[in-house]
């Protein structure tokens, strides 16, 4: 028997592609199922990749929860360049020779010194609000404005290869934790800069990218065959949690 329209309920874990907002994914899930009642738990830049926790039907309600927990990413920096929005879809403002002296240890060094509470804050093109305002609007204006720190916890900042100007690494931190800002400043702490290139989301607490579906193919699945993607909410909560 199909599905009834509008009658999906359950978190859906979507695979994000690059190049798109993670309101165009959600836009995207609500056409596909035919119902306006789909959220995300947590927005990743057009940019990145990964894991996009989309909330439908009546687990709209753990919105707030499931944002909150911890997340992991996977990415590259590209030393020897600064953009102003942190990554590669910002103008480039500043490039540098990559010293040769530069080794893998010290890039760890200056990673290493991120790690543990502090606080962090929003870089200008953001969608944080000042006033009502996003900070990308005044950004895109040439504007800066002052912008209030907020608390990030950063367990784990790791390099995992180096191959000049390139570096891959891993990043264990909690919500909001801006990771091209935390790449710019080792840039920054290197004296010649550093952009992200790449980010992806490979998990938030005990929800994985290895359980996720690609847009494509989520999109491509006959209605009556969405449900097998829905995760039931006391399953996405972290382990132990209560719905």
């Amino acid at each position: 028997m199909a599905q009834a329209l509008n009658d999906f309920e359950g978190v859906l874990l979507i695979d994000k592609p690059t190049g798109i907002t993670s309101h165009d994914v959600v836009d995207r899930v609500r056409r596909k199922l035919k119902m306006k009642r789909v959220g995300h738990a947590g927005t990743l830049d057009p940019l990145a990749t990964g894991l996009l926790i989309i909330l439908v039907g009546k687990a709209t309600k753990l919105s707030s929860r499931l944002m909150s927990l911890d997340k992991e990413y996977e990415g590259t920096v590209e030393f020897g360049k600064t953009s102003n929005s942190y990554d590669i879809d910002g103008e480039i403002v500043d490039t540098r020779e990559v010293p040769d002296s530069i080794t893998a240890e010290m890039i760890q060094e200056q990673m290493s010194t991120f790690v543990g509470d502090q606080y962090q804050t929003p870089p200008m093109f953001s969608a944080v609000k000042i006033k009502g305002v996003p900070l990308y609007k005044h950004a895109r204006k040439g504007k800066e404005v002052p912008r209030e720190p907020r608390f990030i916890r950063v367990s784990k900042y790791a390099l995992n290869s180096w191959n000049s100007p390139l570096g891959e690494f891993y990043v264990y931190c909690t919500k909001g934790t801006y990771i091209r800002s935390l790449v710019h400043d080792v840039g920054q702490k290197l004296g010649c800069g550093g952009m992200l290139v790449q980010l992806r989301r490979i998990a938030s607490n005990n929800l994985s990218i290895q359980d996720a579906v690609t847009l494509e193919d989520f999109e491509n699945e006959p209605l009556s065959e969405i449900s097998k993607f829905l995760i039931p909410g006391y399953k996405a909560l972290a382990p132990g949690a209560e719905v």
